[in-house]
């Protein structure tokens, strides 16, 4: 056994993985602070107005870019279903260039003139052929209403995966984290498709522009409707479910004190459209974006019981209406019982049920004069008959899988980005954070020794920041010093690289290992799932205007710093490793969220070498294992296999890493062991391929640059450094 790994290199008390969840708590508590601190000063309309609107357009700026909207919806009818009193016709549109939506169109039968139009947002549970939404849309068609029922990207006959339960739900994961790499949102794209069904609503001559009606479900569809409501002036009412306020999840009742004690941000997760990324530094939080829709139509839903009288939402609802002298376009609607019940003791229902209905059709009967339906009937149709994206359609219009769209848009994004190092900086602050190095204070352990070389554990500490624990191996009359770390963390890297690191310090060569936040010691100890506690506090810092590759970045910038002051006599370099294990090239995906689970990838460190060397210019050399080729990679496939926390909003806005890299030059610089999006190793001739224009930059000194070759991380170093 190597003497290395039998170093213990704890620096942290047993506290540390949950050091990075207790300032997020903190941060969010600020964010709630100011929130209610704001409403304090509001006392009217002016002043309500003056909050909202540059709140709102920040909301519709974080959604991503998006083209023109089509000048035409053309709705392409694949089959009718003909009913008693209505009829449902199979429709696919084009909502942009080769994105197309299928969705279903209950039409009353006969027709008549100015009918409201109503557009239903499925819920996360199930495509449009669900039960509940072919029972509203046959419902409201035989009450004189034209209604549309889309399957969402990545649902029902939209999905490019393999079927089977609950798969369309787990993909929204993967999809979201590819929508993030273009600048882009889920939350944006399924707005927009309500936004196209709008413009379908208004191209018939016989629906009334002044009713268009927006539900959004319980479990995730409340959410875009909310968003496409507040957005898009042409809706003249909203439904959203779960949305804004109390959540299932919530206690109830509500505190005495909720109105100081509410958490109106919300908290993050893996659902995107949950916790949109940018709400609590820019303050469209959830409340505001419902509120917006005021003087306009709102009906405050609920899925369970609700607290009326202590909800501070629901105040502050009833006040913004009152501003707009409209508190008659106020209204809510509650089912029963509590998320942990179960029927017929909670009102659980898939999309919008029975019990939740009946006060949304006492509301659209008073706007609207849409009358109720006389009896609840379930007259549902097998799910065979309500498809419409057929093979057939798909073949005719060729069309492409969503990851090929997202792909092309990858590379167009990429183009455009500039390669000059200044604008590179900005740009990938830009989608970063703040990454500038922090002053510190320092804990440091006595000094150790193990044969010749000096062991110091210290850990760097910053107010307001997860405390870095360091281990330091020093050998005598250090040459150079090499910052090494992985998401694994230094404990797991002694064990695995202790040959390596033997091998540098018996030539002069010392290391520093850190663990950067959620690396390591302070890394949540429930694992790296997309459910994990890992995905939480990276969707908490997309909140907050942070990323989690930021976060870390700035530490490893500090880390640097503070050896430059410690070491100032010796040059440093970096090594971005990982220890994730590969998929085998050309494995079969297995259904997401079932055992084996793929081994996903663990790029951090690697990332984080590239970026440190970005903006520290005095960085010596660098040599990176198990990166990924480039975020351009995670849209080459309908699967991806990466954390979350390794996502970048944006990344390909600024570039991609290839681009980075090209900036280094003549630098010393090593790349392998790359993976793909899928985690299966890359090719040479697909290394080489991506990094093309960072091997000519590097042809004046190619011997400087090494990509994707077998040579040994400490063998590359040894040449370089010695």
């Amino acid at each position: 056994m190597s003497m290395l790994s039998t170093i213990q290199s704890q620096g942290l008390d047993a506290s540390a993985p949950h050091l990075f969840q207790d300032l997020i708590q903190k941060q969010r508590a600020s964010i709630n602070a100011q929130d209610i601190e704001n409403w304090s000063h509001m006392h009217s309309l002016s002043d309500w107005e003056s909050f909202s609107r540059p709140r709102i357009e920040a909301l519709r700026q974080s959604l991503g870019q998006f083209p023109s909207p089509p000048p035409k919806i053309i709705p392409h009818i694949s089959d009718l279903i003909e009913g008693d009193g209505y009829t449902i016709e199979n429709i696919v549109f084009e909502s942009r260039k080769k994105v197309f939506v299928s969705a279903n169109r209950y039409l009353p039968n006969p027709s008549t003139q100015q009918m409201p139009g109503i557009i239903l947002v499925n819920s996360h549970h199930n495509p449009k052929i669900q039960g509940e939404l072919q029972d509203m849309g046959i419902l409201w068609a035989r009450s004189g209403c034209v209604v549309l029922v889309i399957d969402p990207i990545g649902y029902g006959d939209r999905r490019d995966h393999r079927f089977a339960p609950r798969q369309d739900y787990w993909f929204r994961n993967t999809t979201s984290m590819q929508l993030h790499t273009l600048g882009d949102s889920l939350m944006g794209w399924m707005v927009w498709d309500i936004q196209r069904c709008v413009d379908l609503l208004l191209s018939q001559n016989n629906v009334d522009p002044k009713k268009i009606i927006v539900m959004g479900s319980v479990a995730g569809g409340g959410d875009p409707c909310a968003v496409a409501a507040a957005l898009d002036t042409r809706i003249s009412c909203a439904v959203p479910f779960n949305f804004g306020g109390p959540q299932p999840e919530s206690p109830y009742p509500l505190p005495e004190d909720s109105e100081t004690t509410f958490n109106y941000l919300g908290s993050g997760s893996w659902e995107s459209t949950r916790n949109l990324r940018l709400s609590g530094r820019d303050g469209f939080l959830p409340w505001v974006i419902v509120g917006s829709i005021a003087p306009r139509r709102l009906i405050y839903a609920h899925e369970f019981a609700w607290d009326k009288e202590h909800d501070p939402v629901w105040k502050r609802l009833q006040q913004i209406y009152a501003w707009h002298d409209a508190s008659d376009h106020l209204d809510y609607t509650q089912g029963f019982g509590q998320l942990q019940g179960r029927p017929p003791q909670a009102s659980h229902c898939n999309n919008i049920g029975v019990p939740h209905r009946q006060r949304i059709y006492q509301a659209l009967e008073k706007w609207y004069g849409i009358s109720p339906p006389t009896e609840e009937k379930e007259e549902r149709h097998p799910e065979g008959k309500l498809h419409s994206l057929t093979p057939e359609f798909r073949q005719e219009y060729q069309i492409p899988f969503f990851n090929s769209v997202l792909q092309g848009l990858g590379v167009v994004n990429r183009s455009q980005a500039s390669s000059q190092l200044a604008h590179l900086q900005k740009t990938w602050t830009n989608t970063l954070g703040d990454t500038t190095p922090r002053a510190v204070e320092t804990q440091s352990q006595p000094i150790k020794k193990l044969g010749q070389v000096s062991i110091q554990q210290t850990t760097l500490i910053c107010d307001g920041h997860v405390p870095i624990p360091l281990l330091i191996l020093t050998p005598p009359h250090p040459r150079h010093l090499i910052v090494t770390l992985a998401q694994a963390g230094k404990q797991d890297l002694l064990t695995q690289r202790s040959d390596s690191y033997e091998a540098l310090l018996d030539k002069g060569i010392a290391l520093c290992l850190p663990d950067l936040p959620s690396i390591g010691e302070t890394a949540p100890d429930d694992g790296r799932t997309f459910r994990s506690a890992a995905t939480t506090l990276s969707a908490n810092l997309l909140m907050f205007g942070q990323t989690s590759i930021g976060v870390r970045l700035q530490a490893l910038r500090t880390v640097v710093s503070y050896l430059s002051t410690t070491h100032a006599k010796i040059p440093i370099s970096l090594w971005g490793d990982s220890l994730a294990l590969t998929n085998p090239v050309g494995f079969e995906d297995p259904l997401l969220n079932t055992d084996p689970i793929p081994h996903q990838a663990e790029p951090a460190g690697g990332l984080l070498a590239l970026l440190t060397t970005l903006f520290e210019p005095n960085i010596h050399s660098l040599a990176i294992r198990g990166m990924i080729t480039g975020y351009q990679s995670l849209l080459e496939n309908i699967y991806c296999y990466l954390p979350h926390d390794a996502i970048l909003p944006g990344a390909l806005l600024a570039g991609d890493l290839c681009d980075i890299a090209s900036l280094f030059a003549p630098k010393p610089m090593l790349l392998t062991h790359c993976v793909d999006g899928r985690n299966c190793p890359a090719s040479d001739q697909m290394v080489q391929d991506v990094y093309k224009s960072t091997s000519l930059a590097y042809a004046p000194m190619p011997e400087n640059l090494k990509l994707h070759t077998k040579l040994d991380v400490e063998q590359w170093f040894m040449q370089h450094l010695t």
